[in-house]
């Protein structure tokens, strides 16, 4: 898929050992990587009923959906690129180790919604930067939306939970991970 540069990326300035103090700091251990392969199996086919809610959701914020558009209109061919991408992070977050090329991955999403290289990788004009506080308080529906389709498999309630609590620190930790950018060096 385009722009989609997993394990081809430049390296992250954040080391494995700053990415387990932040794994530390959310709580994410050995049964959350379990639970997130779990979650992964369950999201692989409902990922587009996801994407279609998140979406609508950015679409009827124009103070969202104005990070996708050029001259007040927006680019149609750039939220159906990006979407892919975001559909690969779905899966990704869920079965990728969290190693180097995770991270590495993790600072070239955050470079994209930066002024950095946002805009860059589809090659479109639009608003230039996305906003450091949407990153963070994307964190709450990007969470509470997903618990619903964790449940549609039938798996048990503590499953569930546990999925989605996985889910939750995953999404903290990548969301906090993309904010790197936007902070003075030696501050983040």
């Amino acid at each position: 898929m385009k722009g989609y540069d997993y394990g081809r990326t430049d390296p992250s300035p954040l080391t494995m050992k700053d990415l387990d103090a932040l794994k530390a700091t959310v709580l994410f251990g050995p049964d959350d990587a379990k639970y997130l392969r779990m979650a992964g199996e369950v999201l692989r086919e409902q990922t587009d009923a996801v994407l279609d809610l998140w979406y609508g959701f950015v679409g009827s914020h124009p103070h969202l959906v104005q990070y996708f558009t050029h001259n007040g209109a927006p680019n149609m061919e750039y939220l159906g690129a990006v979407r892919a991408r975001f559909g690969q992070w779905i899966m990704d977050l869920c079965n990728k180790p969290y190693d180097q090329v995770w991270l590495d991955y993790q600072h070239e999403i955050a470079l994209r919604h930066h002024s950095t290289k946002k805009n860059r990788t589809d090659g479109v004009q639009a608003v230039p930067i996305i906003h450091m506080r949407y990153l963070v308080a994307f964190i709450f529906p990007i969470t509470y939306t997903i618990k619903g389709f964790l449940g549609n498999k039938g798996h048990s309630a503590a499953d569930v939970e546990n999925m989605y609590a996985a889910w939750f620190k995953a999404v903290t930790m990548t969301a906090t991970l993309w904010c790197e950018p936007y902070v003075k060096n030696g501050e983040f």
